[in-house]
Order: structure tokens, then sequence, then C-alpha cells
């Protein structure tokens, strides 16, 4: 007993209204000292209001608790319509409503757990951003999942902080007060809040599962009911309380109808019977003689003997007539509710209706959609970024509008800070939206976005690939390819076209890599002397262009190469002399004017038609891109170009310079080339790439008139 006390509030009456009218069966208490009621004769249906959570032998509940109007609206639906679905009930009660308030994401979870009493729901914090001056945003929790502790979630995010699990996070503050909660978690500047949100969900409590068990004791036997089977239950036992509680009161106003009609009797015949008691020797003998003169029963005989002698007055008398009636008109009523069950119905919908009116409330839980169903880039504006990677493997993304545009042969912008043994040798510039596939050197696909990939300064460093992706040992990023869409309309085909440095290509459907796994997937089963150099996106019917270190370039078509699965190894694009190896991979437009630009080590480069490279079939020598001499070194990569392009080129110390091709003129295939860039000593260009977009250029002239071409 001292383990149910618990101090009473209004609402609490209506769980023992009515207790004292034998309602209910009552048992003996532990000691058998006292007795108590085996359930309590509610009028609330609380085992939803409440929920319950229990763990038994074998068996466990798990029943979240639910919002007091929807419940009592869906009880009144069930009176209405006994044959109601889960399915109309659902548009009532809308699913359950924790007093911690928060978000239910999605309504599958709900509506497995409301038909079949099982189920998993997701329950996830209330918070909203704020500016805190600087360019510095705010993440603010206002409310927790159902059962979190506020201590513990903050310890865990100050956790993820000092393992640098979660490295965007500033500072975590507790400014709950007397007014509501408030958590603070200060952003480091260019952050993203929605992705941390996203980290946060994954890492932390902020986001958890709520495992609905809805198990009850029906009948002495543990049963898993429905939405609807717990209602009529419930029904069921109102019905049984109502019943009982007016058999009750049929019984004690019958009792003292029968003591009334005693006491008519009585007043009818007042001077007979106040002479009999007056002639009477004892009470025994007065009770014995009205019992025998009137026909009374001994209850209403000393009921005579009892009465106080103001009664006897005519306004009193009148009392007791009227009394006597009215208790008549009370049997009557209670007699037609046992014998009416609509009525009986009629009645528990009045008393939901007062209880509804009386305590409802506001839901406190806000149903959205499931987490899958707004993508975290919805809430990204979208915005062209140049993403850089070194050789040691650090990553990062900028604005493309960073870098301004300089005529060829200028010096160039700092693009990227590096240290001795590390340079810039990879840059590709995608959408905030886009999906990066990265490829690695030992033929596995990673998945990330680009929002994703850190947002540094231009002349940071950026952050360590390992820190993103599962990369074994020894293995590094060798391609990466940016999607759009892994949808691809009826009636078209797309693929990605994966080259390795010894010459061999495979073509495979994109829709094999749609189903991201976190570890990373299979995309090409390669051999152990050789590795993955490049990716592209084809429509299945692309002319491919292949270029060698040497500077020997193959083109040929695409349908040369059929579609494979993820794990193949692929066909021969290339025969490679001794020493050599691909160093460039471009799907060719098909576009008349189109020209190929060829940069080498050394910061030459040219352009030259395509048309100028015959097409062959794949597996072949090839012919002659650019001369690979002394004065060029040997070739760093080739582009597809039209006039208005504009593309980057960087050196291993991370020097960067923006050119338009409409300054560099297109000349013939067996040539030397001119020169594009301004090198220092030992420094040599590793990468270049397109901007998406054409832009006016700004900046002055070129630090240098650039050298006449050389053939």
């Amino acid at each position: 007993m001292r383990y149910t006390e618990a101090r009473m509030t209004k609402i609490d009456q209506e769980l023992i209204a009515d207790l004292e009218k034998e309602t209910v069966e009552f048992i003996p208490t532990y000691d058998n000292s006292m007795t108590e009621p085996l359930v309590f004769p509610t009028r609330i249906p609380n085992l939803l209001i409440n929920g319950s959570a229990g763990i038994a032998v074998g068996m466990a509940t798990n029943i979240p608790p639910h919002n007091l109007s929807e419940v009592i609206d869906g009880l009144i639906a069930l009176i209405e319509d006994p044959n109601i679905t889960v399915s109309r009930l659902m548009e009532i009660i809308t699913g359950p409503d924790f007093p911690t308030g928060g978000f239910l994401c999605g309504r599958a979870g709900i509506r497995e757990a409301y038909e079949t009493g099982r189920g998993s729901l997701c329950i996830r914090s209330r918070t909203h951003t704020e500016k805190v001056g600087s360019g510095r945003e705010a993440i603010i929790i206002t409310e927790i999942p159902y059962q979190q502790n506020k201590a513990s979630l903050i310890e865990r995010i100050a956790l993820l902080m000092k393992e640098k699990k979660i490295e965007t996070i500033a500072e975590v503050r507790d400014e709950s007060d007397r007014h509501g909660m408030r958590v603070v978690l200060e952003l480091k500047k260019d952050s993203i809040a929605e992705v941390v949100l996203n980290q946060l969900y994954k890492q932390t409590p902020l986001q958890k599962s709520f495992g609905v068990i809805m198990l009850s004791i029906v009948n002495n036997r543990p049963e898993i009911l429905n939405l609807r089977q717990i209602l009529e239950h419930f029904l069921l036992h109102r019905k049984a309380v109502i019943y009982r509680r007016t058999a009750f009161d049929l019984k004690k106003a019958e009792e003292k109808a029968h003591i009334l009609e005693g006491l008519k009797i009585a007043i009818t015949n007042l001077d007979e019977v106040v002479e009999l008691i007056k002639a009477s020797a004892n009470p025994q003998e007065a009770r014995d003689g009205l019992m025998n003169r009137f026909g009374l029963s001994i209850l209403q005989a000393q009921a005579i003997l009892e009465m106080r002698l103001h009664r006897l007055t005519g306004l009193e008398r009148e009392k007791i007539i009227a009394e006597y009636e009215a208790l008549l008109k009370e049997i009557a009523w209670y007699k037609e509710v046992l014998a009416d069950e609509g009525l009986v119905m009629k009645i528990i919908r009045d008393e939901f209706a007062a209880i509804r009116e009386q305590y409802g409330d506001d839901r406190r839980t806000e149903i959205i959609e499931a987490p899958d169903e707004i993508l975290p880039e919805d809430m990204i504006i979208p915005e062209e970024m140049v993403v850089t990677v070194t050789h040691a493997g650090y990553i990062k993304r900028n604005p493309a509008d960073l870098y301004r545009a300089q005529r060829r042969g200028g010096k160039g912008i700092k693009g990227a800070g590096t240290t001795e043994e590390d340079f810039v040798n990879r840059m590709y510039l995608a959408s905030t939206h886009d999906t990066f596939l990265f490829f690695t050197t030992r033929g596995r696909v990673f998945w990330r976005k680009v929002y994703e990939i850190p947002l540094a300064g231009r002349v940071a460093r950026g952050k360590a690939i390992v820190n993103l992706l599962d990369l074994g040992d020894q293995e590094k990023v060798a391609a990466v390819l940016p999607v759009k869409s892994f949808e691809i309309p009826v009636g078209e085909e797309s693929h990605i076209l994966m080259v390795t440095k010894k010459g061999i290509v495979k073509k495979t459907i994109l829709s094999e890599f749609k189903r991201p796994i976190r570890r990373g997937k299979i995309a090409l089963t390669i051999r152990e002397d050789d590795e993955i150099l490049g990716a592209a996106l084809t429509s299945g019917s692309n002319e491919i262009l292949l270029v060698s270190r040497k500077g020997m370039a193959v083109r040929f078509n695409e349908a040369d190469v059929r579609s494979m699965g993820r794990t193949a190894s692929g066909v021969r694009g290339i025969t490679l002399a001794a020493g050599d190896e691909l160093v460039g991979l471009e799907v060719l437009s098909g576009d008349p004017g189109a020209t190929i630009l060829a940069v080498t080590e050394n910061g030459f480069g040219k352009r030259t038609p395509v048309d100028e490279y015959r097409l062959i079939r794949r597996g072949g020598k090839g012919v002659m891109a650019i001369k690979a001499s002394e004065r060029n070194g040997l070739v760093v990569g080739v582009l597809q170009v039209g006039e208005e392009d504009q593309i980057m080129l960087i050196t291993n110390r991370g020097q960067i310079i923006r050119m338009t091709m409409r300054d560099l003129r297109v000349i013939g295939r067996n040539t030397q080339g001119v020169r594009l860039f301004n090198l220092d000593q030992e420094e040599k260009v590793v990468a270049l790439g397109r901007l998406a977009e054409s832009d006016e250029e700004e900046g002055g002239e070129a630090d240098q008139p650039p050298p006449a071409p050389e053939e």
C-alpha cells in the first residue's frame, strides 16, 4: 500500500468516481486487513491517456500516452458507429501525444501500431535556429523526446565534441529556466545547421525510437490489442460500471422509497398512530402494533418510531410526500436504464462529452513527415562549389565565385594552403545539392552530398577524407563524380564509365549506384597492380577520349563497351606503351566546334579540334594528343572545352589560375602548345577543371603577355 500513495489532482477524481457504489470488484489487500478495488471505475481511458510500460516474464508492454480530447472523440465515434475501422479512428486519434512535446516523424509506424498493436515510432526534439552574430548560427532545443533526460543529452553532445565526431559545434549552454527548456548549441562559422542537426539525430537521443507494444490484461489473460480493441474494451468496462452503478442507485432508491412509503402511511393516519404508540408499554409493543395495524415492515415501523416530532408539521408532511413521488420517478428511470442498452450508451456518451469539455486540451506533440520524406538539401540554397582534394587526402569546398577570372599567362591566386609534403592534385565543380560518388583506387564507391563536405577558407587545407569516408589501408580516393539524380526518365539511359591507369574501361548503369551504403560498395573488381583513374556519366552512345601521360590518345564509341554489373572487371580501352599510363578521360559532346584542351605539367597546353582525333575501335594504341617533350613535361590531363568555357589550373603548391578559353586559340594536334601558367622552379601543374557556369571576367590584364604559339 505504501507504494501506491499519491497526491491526487482534480482529474484523478474521475478515476475513482462511483467507487462507493459497488461498481467494481474488491479484493483483500496483501495482509488481509482491508480490501481494495481490482480496477478503478474510471470515466477516462487512462490506459491510453497516460500510457503504460512494464516488463514481466516473457512479455512486456509499452503503450505511449495520448491526447485526452482525441481519445474521447474516438470513443464517441465508436459509440456512434460500432463498425468503425482503425483507419477511420486514426483520422480522429492522429497519434500518441507525449507530455514533453516534440515531433512524431511519419505515420507509417503509428498506423502499424494502431492496426496490429506493435510498431516503432520516431520521436524528435523541437528545435529552431537563431543568429548569434558574425554570421554564426545557434541551434536552440526547446523540447526533447519523451522519457529523455536533458542532462544526459547535453553530456552526450559534449562527448561527441570532445571526441571530434561533431566538429561544427563551438559551445553548448543550458539556458533553461522556470519558463521552459532552452539548450543552446552555438555553431562554428559557416556551419550548416541542418547538417549538424542530422548528425545529432543519428548520434544523440535528440531523435530516438519508441517501440509500441499494446499488451493488456483482458479477462486475466495478456493480449496485444489494436486501437479499436482497446477502445472497445474500455466501452465494455464503462457499460459494466453504468449497469452496476444504476443497480446500486436503484437498490438505494427502493430502500429509501420503502421507508418513505411507511412514513406516508403514518402521516395519513397520524392520530391513530400517535394513540397506538401512547398506549404501548414499550417500543417493541409499539412496533408490533404498527406492523399488525397498518401492514408495515419492520424497517417501516422502526422508521416511524424514530421519526422526530417536527416532521409532523404540515410542511414536513408535504416534503415527505414530494420526496416519495420523486423517488418513484428515479426508480422508474433506473429501471428504464437497466432495460435499454441504447440509453446506457447515451449516458456514457454524455459523460465523455463532459470530461472532454472539462479536461480536454490541445496536442503537444506535432506529427510531421518521416525524416526520409524531407531531405536536408531541400533546406539548403543551391550554390556552385569548387571542391579540391590534396595529394595527402584533404578535402574542402568553396564557392566558385571566390576565384576571380584572369587572362591566360597570369600568376593566379592562392587556392589552398599546403605543406611541403602535400599538394592539391584534384578539383571538381558541383552544386551543393549534388551527390558525390567517391571512387577509390581499390574499386570501391562511397556516397556523400556536396554540403557534407566541409566548407573551409580559400587558403585553408581542408579536412582529411578519412574523416568522411571509411577507407582501408593504402586506399585513396581516385575519382569523384557529381550526380544530380539517380532517377532516369523512361526511354533514356545513363551509365557510369570507369577507367583504370592500365587502360581498362567498364560501363555500369547508373541505377546500380542508387542505394548508398555508408561503408561503401564495390564499383569495379580491380587487379592488384592497377588503380581507378576516373569516372564519368554517359548516355550509352557517347564517344570516349582516353589520353595517356606520354600524350597518346584513343577516341572510340562507347557502344564498344557493353554494360556490366558493379562487380565486373571491365575490358581494354587502350593499349599502352611500356611505362605509360592513362591520365585523362573525356566523354565527347559531339558538337561540331568542340575542341580538346590538353595541359602538361610545365604549364603548357593547347586546344585542338575533336575531329583531328580519328574515331577507332577501343583497345588501339591511338594518336599523338600533345608532345610530351622535355619543355612541356608529361601530360596532366585533358578537357573538352568551348569558347566561353572557363577553366582552372592548380599547381602542387596550391596556386590557382582561372581563364576563359576564348583567350586560347585553336592549333594542330601534333604540336607542343603555348604557355598557360607561369610556374616557379620545382612547381608543377597537377590538375585542371571546368567552371559549371561562365561569368564575366573580373580583374585586369595578365601579369605578362602570353608567348606566341610554338609549332
